[in-house]
């Protein structure tokens, strides 16, 4: 028994300290776009796309923040899908005073054969006029240079892609507890300082700035390719690197700022939408997911406590290294270092994410998201990469 704990403790210090090396190598690779040598111009016209659908509590300090961009040459196309609140009404109050920089477009119906964020991206997309599309989201809130900052740097690097991580506004306990935990799995499990390597398969999709080349968007077949898959963003950084397009990944201090969850059960149920659709819809998976997630994140710290005298130590060493993670996310988020302390309550609640993504998906026969169920069959037959 003894020589079983030190080989577990030994192989999780040893894969901690792999992703440790990994990250601080290759983490300060990112830009930080904030920063004032980026603070340049730009002029190349681009269309900005807000599908909405029920934001009526979000939609117009996101609206009013696209208007007070400081970029020359940019148009905003607002999409009202099927919202059963105000959205519409409070799309075309702003609209009017836009002086013709924003249009709405209005979706009664979903066709068949589409998850409606999708279908409303993809119709707000063939109207736009620009040479860039930027994809965001209804509740993100933009600095005036944020656009500037981002075309410059795309421009600069020739990219075809360019993904802008947002600040995550934090008011609870829970969220910083959750965002702390998930901003450390999506670090590890997407590798964002590989994405610009074009010999790696690792790829990046954010759906608060997907900025995407008009020429580039159409050349991977539109959201049309894309229009059943429900973590939509993610697939297109996906298609966008396996096409063989330049991608780049950049932080920018402050320039989107977006509360994403209120409490830790809005993380819980924001993030149960997509993780059986993340695993492929396959329960094997989500229980091989569910067994990772305790063994990475939960064991290190029950060997810490339970395991005899020196056999501790390759356990102390694992959670040394993921105190060091909080460390690093203190430096680029409101994550303070001494929620590692919580990170086994993290990875609990991770778990049972999981397993409630599984279980509803499969009793539901689908997903359900804004009101709408899609069905299960028809969510596997609509994935365009497996």
């Amino acid at each position: 028994m003894q020589l079983f704990t030190w080989i577990v403790g030994l192989l999780l210090a040893a894969i901690w300290l792999h992703r440790l090396v990994d990250t601080a190598l290759g983490m300060p690779r990112l830009v930080d776009i904030s920063t004032p040598e980026c603070d340049r111009s730009a002029s190349a016209r681009v269309s900005i796309v807000v599908p909405a659908r029920n934001e009526a509590e979000h939609i117009e300090p996101a609206l009013r923040s696209l208007l007070a961009l400081d970029y020359p040459d940019y148009e905003v196309i607002a999409v009202n899908d099927r919202s059963t609140d105000a959205t519409g009404e409070i799309m075309r109050r702003v609209a009017a005073d836009s002086s013709d920089r924003l249009r709405v477009i209005e979706i009664s119906e979903l066709p068949p054969g589409w998850m409606g964020k999708t279908h409303a991206m993809w119709r707000a997309a063939q109207q736009a006029s620009g040479e860039w599309i930027l994809f965001t989201d209804a509740d993100v809130i933009f600095r005036p240079d944020a656009l500037r900052r981002a075309v410059a740097y795309a421009d600069a690097e020739q990219a075809d892609h360019l993904v802008l991580f947002p600040t995550h506004v934090l008011k609870t306990f829970g969220e910083r507890m959750m965002i702390g935990f998930f901003q450390a799995l999506f670090i590890f499990g997407h590798r964002p300082w590989k994405v610009a390597d074009p010999k790696t398969k690792d790829h990046m999709g954010i759906g608060a700035f997907n900025l995407v080349r008009r020429s580039v968007y159409e050349a991977v077949g539109t959201y049309q390719a894309l229009r059943l898959q429900v973590i939509d963003d993610m697939k297109l950084g996906e298609i966008i690197k396996l096409r063989g397009y330049r991608q780049r990944n950049v932080f920018g201090r402050d320039l989107l700022r977006l509360w994403w969850a209120k409490g830790a059960l809005g993380v819980v149920d924001n993030l149960s939408k997509n993780f059986f659709a993340l695993l492929h819809f396959s329960p094997k998976r989500a229980v091989g997911a569910i067994f990772l997630l305790l063994f990475l994140n939960l064991v290190p710290f029950v060997g810490l406590a339970l395991a005899h005298r020196g056999a501790r130590v390759p356990f102390a060493v694992a959670v040394a290294v993921i105190a060091l993670v909080y460390l690093g996310q203190s430096w680029y988020s409101e994550v303070k270092t001494w929620f590692f302390i919580f990170h086994p309550v993290s990875t609990l609640m991770f778990a049972y994410i999981v397993l409630r993504s599984m279980v509803l998906t499969l009793h539901r026969g689908g997903v359900m998201w804004r009101g709408t169920l899609y069905p299960l069959d028809e969510l596997k037959s609509g994935m365009a990469i497996k």
